[in-house]
C-alpha cells in the first residue's frame, strides 16, 4: 500500500500525534492549541481529513496513527528524488552535499548504511 501524502501543516500535526498516541481528541486539541496556535475546529478538521485519507484513525475519540513517521518521511523523499532528480539517488546526494558541509561522522554513518545495503541488510 502506498503511503498517503501528508502536507506540511499536517506533518506538524502528525509529529504531535506520533509523540502522544494513542491520545484523546480533546487532549490533542489542547496540545495543538499550545504548540501550533490552532483553534479546536482546525484540529478537528485535520483529524477528520487525515482519517478520511487513511493516515490516522479516530475511534471513540481516541486518535492513533495508521502510518509511521518513517513511512511518511520515506514517501516524501521518494517523491522529491523522483520529481526533482529524475529518480537519481546520486544526483540527489550530489545536490544535497554541494551546498551543505558534511561532517566526517555523517560520512561514516552513510558509509555504514551503504555497507549494510551491499551486504543485503546484514552487518
Amino acid at each position: 500500500m502506498e503511503t498517503p501524502k501528508v502536507f506540511e501543516s499536517e506533518y506538524r500535526f502528525c509529529l504531535i500525534l506520533w509523540e502522544h498516541e494513542p491520545v484523546r481528541s480533546s487532549e490533542l486539541v489542547e496540545i495543538c492549541r499550545q504548540r501550533l496556535g490552532w483553534k479546536p475546529t482546525t484540529t478537528y478538521t485535520v483529524i477528520k481529513r487525515l482519517s478520511q485519507r487513511g493516515i490516522l484513525k479516530n475511534e471513540n475519540s481516541v486518535v492513533s496513527a495508521l502510518v509511521t513517521k518513517d513511512q511518511v518521511q520515506a514517501a516524501e523523499i521518494d517523491e522529491l528524488v523522483e520529481k526533482k532528480f529524475e529518480g537519481s539517488l546520486p544526483a540527489f546526494v550530489a545536490a544535497f552535499t554541494k551546498h551543505r558541509s558534511v561532517t566526517e561522522e555523517e560520512i561514516d554513518q552513510v558509509q555504514r548504511m551503504i555497507d549494510r545495503f551491499r551486504n543485503g541488510g546484514r552487518e
